[in-house]
């Protein structure tokens, strides 16, 4: 014991406010204890001491604080160096370590949340939530790709939308972040399945977008060759000069402010980089576009005039060139899509509910509901064609098969009616969890839930029966249960009810009790609250959310760039005369 002991401890050579040997234990000991140990040698405030090991700070306050000393690698013979700062810098350093900790951990939750999302929404499986996530088009089609690559599509296109959402509220360098993550996200596809896709480029203006208003020049090379793949990419996929962009879009110039951007992005770059003519010239056509994209007055409240909404007239005319005529069209159309989309949604959810009363194939899909609808017109019954799909992968043919086949079809018949009384169970189950969970004793909770009824009715007869009342129910209850139940033995002949189901084996009907959907703890594990921010960026998006760019913003920066050439010139001018 004594040995055993005394191996665990090890002596820390400190220097800095206080120096000497210090005895620990590096298996219990954590970062504030010795913080403190140091500091009272010193005779100081512990806020007043930084501990520097191995070249890094000592964290408090973030999953350090829970480290024992020996996890973070410290040990016998170790050296700690114990640095003196102010009260303020103590606490400004420990305030920037808390916001860094919980940046680094939202930006996590923000990773997994994506992941798991896409992973339920792109492989077919039967969504945990009541909506699903497509992938769509400029006109608002579905598109289609293989499995993986519309796994890393979603992914890639969630973290750039929470990229975006990071970008409005001007946080830049956690944008950066997520961007990041959706730029390797992306690189899993097949380039040829994405190289007609305009949001790879978009991406990489965005990223470049963050370093300009950071005001990083060490990106500066970097961000040349994102706007190089960005052109480049645009190009492909709108075509030279946006012609196919522009047919698609019926003529409108929905395109014009992430040009602006582009062209600003590629003008402070060349400036930068000493290409003065050059970026002399991206920032006259980012001016030109800059102009085109001011709203007047009189158009704006023209179109206002007719019922729209500020926000929607003003994108509306930027993205028809100022054309009243044209933005009234493109306003009438987007507002039956917008129409449109809403009954999709609400019709997908109701699919949605409806495939998860059939439950889940073995690999985990859904039941299609458009070969449940073929095998249907046939003339079988709805929720015996779904279990049979359901078994049988979603292969139509196997699931005739056993349809038309009387032994399998009543197993088939076993399978549903078990999945009911499974399903009843874990509702009388979720019912008697919340009564007990509002401080009802639990032998009375069962008692009111087997008499019957509504959780509304459970509650009531709690409130208002004495406990002999609810155990007499519970017992008459049972009794009678115990009397259909001897009645059914009594009559052998008679033909079976669904109570026989009552004593046969889940294994013996070859049913898997996982094909009901996601478990509990499956639900359990999800991060809800990112999840829902996420979903709920995504629907506040549509087709042309990544071309409307208010541009103010770059059209200050056109101003500063364009003062800082004449700027150059005139110093070149004067140089020139001397």
């Amino acid at each position: 014991m004594s040995s055993s002991s005394s191996a665990s401890i090890a002596k820390l050579k400190v220097a800095g406010t206080w120096a000497g040997l210090l005895e620990v234990e590096t298996e219990n000991w954590t970062v504030p204890m010795l913080r403190e140990e140091i500091a009272k040698r010193s005779s100081m405030g512990t806020e007043s001491i930084n501990l520097i090991f191995a070249g890094k700070v000592l964290k408090d306050c973030t999953s350090e604080e829970k480290s024992s000393l020996s996890q973070l690698g410290i040990k016998n013979n170790s050296k700690i160096l114990a640095c003196r700062v102010s009260v303020e810098e103590g606490k400004t350093l420990k305030n920037e370590l808390l916001a860094d900790d919980e940046r680094n951990r939202r930006l996590a939750r923000i990773r997994a949340a994506v992941t798991a999302l896409s992973k339920r929404h792109a492989d077919g499986a039967l969504p945990i939530e009541d909506f699903d996530i497509e992938l769509e088009d400029q006109n608002g089609k579905k598109v289609h790709f293989s499995e993986t690559d519309r796994l890393a599509i979603m992914t890639g296109l969630m973290l750039h939308t929470s990229g975006k959402r990071f970008i409005r509220k001007q946080m830049f360098t956690d944008a950066l972040e997520v961007l990041t993550m959706g730029e390797e996200a992306f690189s899993l596809c097949n380039p040829k399945s994405i190289e007609l896709v305009d949001n790879i480029p978009i991406l990489q203006i965005d990223m470049v977008w963050c370093y300009f208003m950071l005001r990083d020049i060490a990106w500066i090379a970097v961000a040349g060759l994102r706007l190089k793949k960005a052109r480049e990419g645009l190009e492909r996929a709108h075509g030279k000069d946006s012609s196919r962009f522009r047919l698609l879009q019926a003529g409108r110039t929905s395109e014009l402010a992430l040009y602006l951007r582009l062209e600003l992005l590629e003008g402070v770059v060349a400036y930068h980089s000493g290409q003065l003519d050059k970026s002399r010239k991206f920032l006259a056509s980012a001016q030109e576009k800059f102009f085109q994209l001011q709203v007047p007055d009189e158009a704006l409240s023209l179109v206002m005039s007719m019922g729209f909404w500020e926000w929607d007239a003003k994108r509306a005319l930027r993205m028809s060139n100022q054309d009243i005529q044209s933005a009234v069209n493109f306003l009438v159309v987007e507002r039956e899509k917008r129409e449109q989309k809403r009954e999709d949604d609400i019709r997908r959810r109701n699919e949605i509910m409806e495939q998860k009363r059939y439950g889940v194939t073995p690999l985990k899909k859904a039941v299609d509901l458009q070969r449940l609808t073929e095998v249907v017109s046939i003339g079988f019954e709805k929720e015996l064609a779904a279990e049979a799909l359901r078994k049988n992968e979603n292969d139509t043919q196997k699931a005739l098969d056993d349809l038309t086949n009387p032994e399998a079809n009543t197993a088939l018949q076993r399978n549903i009616e078990l999945r009911k009384r499974r399903r009843q169970q874990r509702a009388t189950d979720a019912t008697i969890e919340r009564l007990v969970s509002m401080g009802f004793e639990r032998s009375r909770v069962i008692g009111a839930v087997q008499a019957g009824g509504s959780l509304e009715q459970a509650m009531h007869q709690l409130l208002t029966h004495s406990r002999a009342d609810t155990t007499v129910a519970a017992e008459n209850s049972a009794n009678a249960h115990g009397s259909t139940v001897n009645n059914n033995a009594s009559a052998p002949d008679s033909p079976p009810t669904d109570l026989a189901l009552d004593n046969l084996d889940p294994d013996a009907l070859d049913i898997d009790c996982s094909n009901e959907g996601p478990s509990a703890a499956e639900i359990e594990q999800r991060d809800v609250e990112m999840e829902g921010e996420i979903a709920d960026e995504l629907a506040r998006g549509d087709a042309l959310s990544d071309y409307d760019i208010e541009v103010a913003k770059e059209g200050e920066a056109i101003n500063e760039y364009l003062a800082l050439l004449a700027s150059a010139d005139g110093t070149s001018s004067s140089q020139s005369s001397q």
